[in-house]
């Protein structure tokens, strides 16, 4: 029963599409394989189908996840062998959203704030989603409180601190559609929406639509630029309905700028591809990207970076052997090196590949494996520590692991 929670869970974290060779009946019977074991319906982290960590500035790890239906949240200190006695957060009166991309976030502030973000959502994919926060290093939690009050469906939402510890919540708001429906008009898709801490820790501001017409499905990429200025990587909804990867720097806190194109995959559909992109944005001030791509010009994982503040981003990069199935790439810019990590699947086992760049995304080393499970396992999530990098990965079979990361040559 354990491992069936754990796997199916997993599972929908880690489906390909269109990319590589189908997976077979049987593949997918191996990859979901599930014995029946102990009972694993608890908080417990051994429980977890997907586990997001992050580094606080003193070197502390810091780990939320979520599991009987709850999101907890622990910290170590010595790079996740023990962890601190969770803190579970109240029940949501939905189910928690386990979708794909969905999944609780966590980050932490240089005065040691906290903040979780997660979501619940109904039967037709309604989201609401809630931000908690901690003043006191993790010890207890506020009650969780709506990331807005006046939006029918929120998802995907992500938090970032910036140097002040004041939060900068993005996430994907289907006010603009359920109004456009209401009226009997048109709306493509959704629409991407952000609000800041009113001052560090205090109640979130009223929500702002920074771009109508954003495909609705996909986790979104945030980083800071500068100080006040948050940049958003995101799916968007391009003229004839092709749904591509875009980019917003704001011009300040409260003033998104203009959008970007990032990648050009002529992705023509009118469907979920439940991928999104990741971002990392180097103290240089360069701009990393990496995405999955299903259109008509390019599909399977690829990188690009930009160095004009994301006007224009280099060709994009192929990842991985086309013939596999490759999923959930990542990337970190951290100490002077750039980490690309991504996951393969051979119908028997499910790899991590790392390659890094020494040269701000110019050149990349050949890709190494660095883990592997015979069972499910959630996207391969990279963080960094005040002084290394880590592969963050939690797995049916292993449990969470922490690995550290060795640039590659």
């Amino acid at each position: 029963m354990r491992k069936k929670f754990q796997a199916a869970a997993m599972l929908l974290a880690s489906l390909v599409v269109g990319m590589g060779p189908a997976l077979s009946h049987d593949d997918m019977k191996k990859m979901n394989h599930a014995p029946t074991a102990t009972a694993c319906n608890t908080t417990a982290l051994v429980c977890a189908g997907v586990a997001t960590g992050t580094f606080g500035a003193d070197g502390k790890l810091w780990l939320t996840w979520s599991a009987g239906g709850r999101v907890s949240v622990a910290s170590s200190t010595d790079l996740g062998k023990t962890f601190s006695d969770p803190v579970t957060l109240p029940k949501t009166e939905l189910p928690l959203d386990e979708g794909p991309d969905a999944r609780p976030k966590i980050a932490v502030g240089q005065a040691g704030q906290v903040v979780v973000t997660y979501t619940s959502r109904d039967d037709k994919y309604n989201g609401h989603a809630f931000i908690a926060r901690s003043g006191d290093g993790g010890k207890t939690f506020g009650a969780p409180q709506p990331i807005t009050s006046n939006s029918p469906s929120q998802r995907f939402e992500t938090a970032v601190l910036d140097q002040d510890g004041r939060a900068f919540v993005a996430w994907i708001d289907k006010r603009h559609a359920a109004k456009a429906k209401k009226d009997g008009k048109t709306y493509a898709g959704a629409a991407l929406a952000f609000a800041w801490d009113d001052k560090p820790g205090g109640t979130l501001q009223a929500a702002t639509i920074a771009r109508d017409n954003t495909c609705e499905c996909c986790r979104i990429g945030v980083a800071f630029a500068a100080p006040g200025k948050p940049v958003v990587l995101f799916r968007n909804i391009f003229d004839g309905g092709i749904r591509d990867h875009a980019i917003i720097t704001f011009a300040d806190e409260k003033t998104p700028g203009p959008l970007y194109r990032v990648s050009d995959d002529d992705a023509k559909i009118d469907a979920c591809p439940h991928q999104g992109p990741s971002l990392a944005i180097s103290p240089e001030g360069v701009y990393h990207a990496t995405w999955f791509a299903l259109g008509r010009k390019l599909k399977g994982l690829y990188y690009a970076h930009s160095e004009d503040g994301g006007k224009t981003f280099s060709t994009p990069m192929r990842l991985g052997d086309p013939n596999a199935q490759t999923s959930r790439p990542y990337v970190l810019a951290a100490h002077g090196i750039v980490y690309l990590a991504y996951k393969s699947f051979d119908g028997a086992m499910t790899t991590i590949d790392l390659m890094t760049s020494r040269d701000a995304g110019k050149t990349w080393s050949t890709p190494r494996s660095i883990a592997m499970t015979h069972d499910a396992s959630d996207h391969p999530l990279l963080i960094a520590s005040p002084t290394g990098a880590y592969l963050s990965w939690q797995t049916l079979q292993e449990g969470y692991r922490l690995m550290p990361l060795e640039p590659q040559s």
